[in-house]
This record gives C-alpha cells, sequence and structure tokens, in this order.
C-alpha cells in the first residue's frame, strides 16, 4: 500500500504496506479518544502543528491509521486537476476527519501557461480562483504552490550517510549547461517576476475573500540560472519581493529553514522577518550541510546539519505560529529499502525516515514550548 507521500511532489507514494498490512482491526471511533497525557505540552490552537503527507487517492483506515498512529493529528496533500469542487473537496475532508485527521494544506499545480506567461494563462487563473473559493467553502486553510521556471532536479545525486543511510546532495556543476527544454523555453527574472505580479494581482483577492493563505515554495535547489531561466525565489531578497507585490497575509511563504541554510541565511532571522509579517503560511522543517551556498550542498538527517533545529522551532513558537510544520526529505533508511518504496530523490527515504523526522520535531516543538514558559 503506498499510503505516504514523498516530499512535494505528492504523486509517488512510500509503500507503507509493512506498517500497516499487520494492523489489527479495531474501531475508529475509539481510537479517536486518545488524549495526549498532562506530562508534556500539547499542540493546540495557538501553537505550531506537526503535519505528515498523506495520499489523497489512499485515505483507506490503514492509511490514515499510520499517520495517525505517529501521533499526527494534520495532514497535507496533493490536490486533482483544477479547478477543484466542492463537491469534491467536502468527501475527502469528511474522512480525514472521521480518520482523527485534519487537512491543512494542499498543493496546487496545472498552470504553467501562467509560469510561462503563455496564452491561456487567464483560464488557468480563472480555474484556480475556483479552486481557492472552493477550498474556502470545506475549510481548507492553505494551498501551497510552486512557480518554477525550471526545477534544477537534474543536480541531485544520492551520497552514503552514517551506517550506509541516503543522502541527498546536490552539485550545481552537474546541470549548469544543460540547455533549456523545447516544451518550457528560457525567461528572464524579469519576465517571471511579470508574470508572477499578473498572478498574484488576480488571485490574492479572492483568497482573501475565501479566508485562505496562499504559500509559495523557494525554488529548491535555490540556483540562479536553471537551464537558461531565472529563478525568481532562489534569494531571500526574492522572498522578501514577493511579499510585497500585494501585501496581504494571504500572499506568503513555505518557509523552508533547509534551503535558508542552503542559500548561506541564519534560518533563525530569516524566520523572524517572515514570521513579525505573519508571511509564513506553510513551513518545511529539514537540515543540511553546505559546502558552497546556493550550488553544492546535502540534505541530511535532521539531528545532524548545519541548522540549530531548537532555535527554529523556537522562533516559530515566538512568533505565534500556529500553522503545519512538515518535517520533510526523510532519509533512506535500511528497513524502507528491504520492504519497498519510491521517492524520486537520490538518498530519498520512507515510511521509516519519516517517523524518525517527526518525532524529532515534535520533541523540538515540546522542548519550545517548555521553554516559552520559563
Amino acid at each position: 500500500m503506498r499510503s505516504i507521500l514523498s516530499r512535494r511532489s505528492f504523486t509517488n507514494g512510500i509503500a507503507a504496506g509493512s506498517v500497516v498490512a499487520l494492523a489489527p482491526k479495531s474501531s475508529s471511533a475509539a481510537e479517536n479518544t486518545w488524549k495526549r497525557g498532562p506530562g508534556m505540552p500539547s499542540e493546540g490552537p495557538n501553537t505550531p502543528k506537526i503535519g505528515a503527507p498523506v495520499n489523497g487517492r489512499d485515505l483507506s483506515d490503514h492509511a490514515m491509521r499510520a499517520i495517525k498512529q505517529l501521533g499526527v493529528e494534520y495532514v497535507l496533500m496533493g490536490g486533482g486537476p483544477m479547478p477543484w469542487t466542492v463537491e469534491q473537496l467536502s468527501p475527502m475532508m469528511d474522512k480525514l476527519k472521521a480518520g482523527g485527521l485534519k487537512l491543512g494544506n494542499m498543493m496546487i499545480s496545472g498552470f504553467t501557461n501562467t509560469i510561462y506567461g503563455k496564452p491561456g494563462r487567464d483560464e488557468e487563473i480563472s480555474k484556480l480562483k475556483a479552486s481557492i473559493e472552493a477550498a474556502g467553502k470545506v475549510g481548507l486553510p492553505v494551498i501551497e504552490y510552486n512557480f518554477y521556471a525550471h526545477r534544477a532536479m537534474e543536480g541531485y545525486y544520492e551520497e552514503t550517510g552514517r551506517a550506509g543511510a541516503g543522502l541527498t546532495a546536490f552539485d550545481y556543476d552537474r546541470m549548469k549547461d544543460l540547455p533549456p527544454l523545447p516544451a518550457e523555453g528560457s525567461y528572464t527574472v524579469d519576465q517571471i517576476w511579470e508574470n508572477i505580479g499578473y498572478f498574484l494581482k488576480a488571485v490574492i483577492p479572492v483568497a482573501e475573500k475565501s479566508n485562505v493563505r496562499l504559500a509559495l515554495h523557494p525554488n529548491d535547489p535555490p540556483v540562479a540560472l536553471s537551464r537558461g531561466s531565472g529563478q525568481i525565489m532562489a534569494t531571500v531578497e526574492g522572498w522578501k519581493r514577493l511579499i510585497k507585490v500585494v501585501d496581504s497575509p494571504s500572499n506568503g511563504i513555505t518557509f523552508d529553514c533547509g534551503v535558508t541554510r542552503e542559500m548561506g541565511h541564519d534560518p533563525v532571522e530569516v524566520c523572524r522577518y517572515f514570521g513579525s509579517r505573519d508571511r509564513i503560511n506553510h513551513v518545511h522543517y529539514r537540515n543540511v550541510r553546505v559546502r558552497e551556498p546556493y550550488n553544492k550542498y546535502t540534505e541530511v538527517f535532521i539531528d545532524e546539519g548545519e541548522n540549530n533545529m531548537l532555535a527554529v522551532m523556537q522562533e516559530l513558537v515566538k512568533q505565534k505560529y500556529t500553522r503545519m510544520v512538515y518535517p520533510e526529505h526523510e532519509r533512506a533508511l535500511d528497513y524502507d529499502r528491504a520492504v519497498g518504496f519510491h521517492n524520486q530523490y537520490p538518498g530519498g527515504g520512507g515510511y521509516t525516515g519519516m517517523a524518525y523526522d517527526i518525532a524529532y520535531a515534535r520533541a523540538m516543538l515540546q522542548a519550545s514550548l517548555l521553554l516559552s514558559k520559563t
């Protein structure tokens, strides 16, 4: 059963069958009466929420149980083709609720003409507006999206980590001379800025009215030029410029502390900048080791990189961030390799790696909540 999704693709599931196949049957109602004990702080309306990915095409009891057993109550997933409708979203939201889960973020895609400024973008934007309105009507709070002219995935390769675990490394030299793809073409940074301005001015008023926040993920890898195209979200200055295009809490970012470090910045300072302006609408929580900012780095275990992960979580708590924190980019462990899984990133892992990251993230959150009271 492929129920847990790898990273932001939301299209290829990590096989979690070995985890859920042996699970005994029991009453969902009984399982959902479980409560945390009073010894450690719990997530609540005024705290960050640890989130995990779930496959919207597989909302079986087993799939939801695999998430719920990790203590996770908030999930994210990829959305289907635009336009989304209430008739499509409501049954999914109801199914998750019955399984003790809440949908906090859905990824939207399918607007390449908009990104490239080609004919047909107005039709895409119309469908996206309708999707935002549907999300608002069913109570989906955040829609995440990308605005890549081209994503530099050709620079990824696998490295071996501790005890043979898989790590995901990036080297810009592996792909920097690749030509533009015919289906994409090449675009200057100014062109992409013009295109996203057109997009945001059209959709943000709809998002505000619908009580929905949009979260733009930064360029990852954060290289300046990818197959001939400039990348608008490949610098912190680009992130800052984005939130000024349309000044609204609905026009925010996915704050990724891993990408922040890849660019050579202190994620605590960057978190403070965007958090104090209420422009962090989603968080990706991971760690890296950097050899050359922007161009050469390795995504490592969450507990062994250059980021102070406790300090990052403490800053989120300090900024009163209350939406999801997704501990993504799980590493490849032997257990997942043995049972079989799919991850589109070299050295990327599966359910076991995800469980490790979620446990670590929850420890950081509980520690941060405790320290905030001292």
